[in-house]
């Protein structure tokens, strides 16, 4: 894990552990000079061999593969995880504290991809194999002691660290598992009443469709017709399967839709015969019916909602912005089906507030959000992220489409200005940056691409939509004053 191109973990969500930092003082307090020279002269001159032997074991690990690619080891990982041991070995008493942050932060990390904590020990151990057979190479002519005590010493860092880790990694995973189920529960869905009759209208639109594209002599390829990429099965597979959990009713739906796909698939080509078209229409309505009996059972289940909506545009607040994108990459692993981060920010907004009052700034953003929700599908998720700035998660794209969108929902905000109380019109723009998924497991990296490229379409003009590049500069950090 690349630790250094990742934020600091603030003071208030690291509360670090008192006993872990004392023991860590006591450890670093206890090492000798000559065993501390003996560890950092073996630990410079093995680094680039202990990163070779650690990550050739890790991409051995069919589970590592979602995690790790050939690329990423040779170019960030290799040379960060020796950055990692060398700052590890070479720390003295005052860097208890940078220490601690920086094993907490992969930890963090660690826990918002998933990567299984016996991968993180199997490396350790490895790591820890490795310095010790380097330590007694290099202290075969030195005092037996020195070789002891740097082993003694390595072994306590590196279980120190590994501590650290783990002790961050839970924390996380506990308080995502929180707000996992909450967002079951939220299940984003403002009225569940009309949320409902709108997915069965969409599945009988879907089948009407169906049926009348079967009415013709020569009946279109199948893949116009599939219930998974109607507008039902959209919704489905990103937001319903999440929205109402892992149960039998969703996973019957799921194998459901999947049967209907195969039928039309095998049977499409062989439609000219009537007969078989007879029975492709009974078989596929039979299991529509189904369908439509487990969406009735889901939605009078799902009871109450818990909050989890901006007050003043109604769209989702960014708390369920982590298990909406970590869904997301699941499905990208699980399915192909790639998915898109739009970064949208209002351009000037501070001088519509600063030039109109708060009453106006805040009616801009209802109106933007209307727009937005006007003008994306029922399966992409909104958020208000902040202030001025939203964010558009955009499932089952790909880049011409995604760009398609952000286009289209630039020109709609530029193209339809804000009805004030005096009967003028107020003109908004917006910048975006989208960001494709690129295979990366961990959430923050598409929503730091997303901002990289939003930030440069506000340096490029305003009212524009950046693509997100590698070569992208970072945007300012924190501390920066926005233009906007």
């Amino acid at each position: 894990m690349d630790v250094h191109s990742l934020p600091t973990l603030p003071e208030r969500a690291r509360a670090q552990d008192p006993r872990l930092a004392a023991h860590w003082l006591r450890a670093l307090t206890a090492i000798t000079p000559g065993a501390r020279a003996l560890f950092n002269h073996a630990a410079s001159a093995a680094a680039p061999l202990l990163a070779e032997h650690f990550y050739g074991e890790m991409l051995d690990d069919p589970r590592a593969a979602r995690f790790l690619s050939p690329e990423q080891v040779r170019d960030r990982l290799k040379p960060s995880l020796q950055r990692w041991l060398l700052e590890l070995l070479r720390a003295g008493p005052d860097d208890v504290d940078a220490l601690a942050a920086t094993q907490e932060t992969v930890g963090l990390v660690h826990a918002r991809i998933g990567i299984p904590v016996d991968l993180v020990g199997r490396g350790a151990r490895m790591l820890k194999g490795e310095l010790q057979a380097a330590i007694r190479t290099a202290g075969a002519v030195g005092r037996a002691d020195d070789v002891i005590d740097a082993i003694v010493g390595v072994d306590a860092l590196i279980d120190l660290a590994l501590e650290a880790m783990t002790r961050a990694y839970d924390i996380s995973r506990e308080q995502a598992g929180t707000i996992d189920a909450s967002y079951r529960l939220f299940s984003l869905i403002q009225n569940v009443g009309t949320e409902r009759e709108r997915q069965r209208a969409l599945l009988l639109a879907w089948e009407n469709t169906l049926l009348y594209a079967l009415s013709l002599e020569q009946p279109p390829a199948a893949a116009p017709l599939l219930l998974s990429r109607s507008e039902f099965g959209l919704w489905f597979t990103h937001k319903g399967m999440a929205s109402f959990g892992e149960t039998p009713e969703t996973r019957r739906v799921a194998e459901l839709v999947e049967t209907v796909d195969t039928g039309l698939r095998d049977g499409l080509p062989h439609s000219g015969d009537p007969a078989l078209r007879r029975a492709l229409v009974d078989d596929t309505r039979a299991v529509v019916a189904e369908i439509r009996n487990l969406l009735t059972m889901m939605f009078d289940g799902i009871g109450d909602l818990e909050s989890g909506r901006d007050a003043l545009t109604r769209l989702l607040n960014r708390r369920f912005l982590p298990t909406v994108l970590r869904r997301e990459i699941q499905l990208q692993a699980n399915t192909g089906r790639m998915f898109a981060v739009l970064m949208i920010d209002l351009d000037h907004f501070k001088a519509i507030n600063d030039g109109h009052g708060h009453e106006v700034g805040d009616r801009a953003l209802q109106h933007v959000a209307a727009l937005l929700v006007q003008n994306t599908r029922g399966s992409d998720y909104l958020f208000r992220y902040g202030g001025e700035e939203f964010v558009v998660v955009l499932g089952s794209v790909g880049a011409a489409e995604a760009l398609a969108t952000a286009e289209g929902l630039r020109s709609c905000v530029a193209g339809a200005p804000v009805a004030l109380a005096n009967g003028e019109s107020l003109m908004v723009t917006a910048s975006i940056g989208l960001a494709l998924q690129d295979g990366h497991p961990d959430y923050e990296r598409i929503l730091a691409r997303a901002d990289a490229a939003m930030y440069a379409a506000k340096r490029g003009g305003r009212n524009r939509v950046v693509v997100a590049t590698d070569d992208l500069p970072d945007p300012p950090g924190v501390v920066q004053l926005r233009q906007r």
